[in-house]
């Protein structure tokens, strides 16, 4: 979801520098702004018991993250880490709910971004139900390439580490590394010098 920056701007919008590795907001704090991503990008994780993170977005230019407590008054249900180096736009939560009164079309855009999300999660738990590890990462693959998430533009190489999809499928990054060699060989995805094509 992108909100024009000009009008994020005129409604109050601050930008604020982010440095990677930067903690933007911590899972269980109150939400106080709506964030869209100007340069760089933010990975939106939770943290297990044992330090190791679930990645559930890695959020690029263009594009908001953390929205759902400004709609149910809740606090934050995932912690935001600045992924790169970059900037993003910051608007108080209640200016930002003045804006989607004056502007019913964005409301309707984020009611569409979050159902898009949450059909998302519930794409991803039937996968990792599975408990096949080559058909998970095949079917994330897919869905991402689908929505043209984590792609080069110009070419069918993933952007993500294996270290990356390990953390989004729950899975561990050695059970990666092997099942994405099965796929390679199999012909299902293609590896050169490290890289991965879809």
């Amino acid at each position: 979801m992108m909100i024009d920056s000009n009008l994020l701007i005129a409604w109050g919008a601050t930008y604020k520098k982010i440095t990677s590795g930067e903690m933007i907001f911590a899972e269980g704090a109150n939400a106080n702004f709506y964030y869209q991503v100007e340069s760089g990008s933010v990975r939106w994780i939770n943290v297990k018991d044992d330090g190791t993170e679930f990645i559930h977005h890695i959020i690029n230019e263009g594009e908001s993250f953390g929205e759902l407590p400004l709609f149910d008054d809740e606090l934050y249900a995932a912690t935001a880490i600045a992924e790169t180096d970059g900037y993003v736009l910051r608007l108080r939560k209640d200016f930002f709910h003045q804006l989607l009164k004056e502007y019913p079309d964005i409301h309707f855009a984020f009611t569409k971004l979050i159902t898009q999300r949450l059909r998302y999660k519930f794409f991803l738990i039937r996968e990792m139900a599975s408990h096949h590890p080559e058909q998970t990462i095949a079917s994330v693959l897919g869905e991402l390439k689908k929505n043209n998430n984590h792609f080069c533009p110009e070419s069918t190489r993933l952007k993500l580490t294996r270290q990356q999809l390990a953390d989004m499928t729950g899975m561990r990054v050695e059970t990666v590394i092997r099942a994405m060699r099965n796929m390679n060989d199999r012909g299902i995805i293609r590896i050169k010098h490290g890289k991965v094509f879809c």
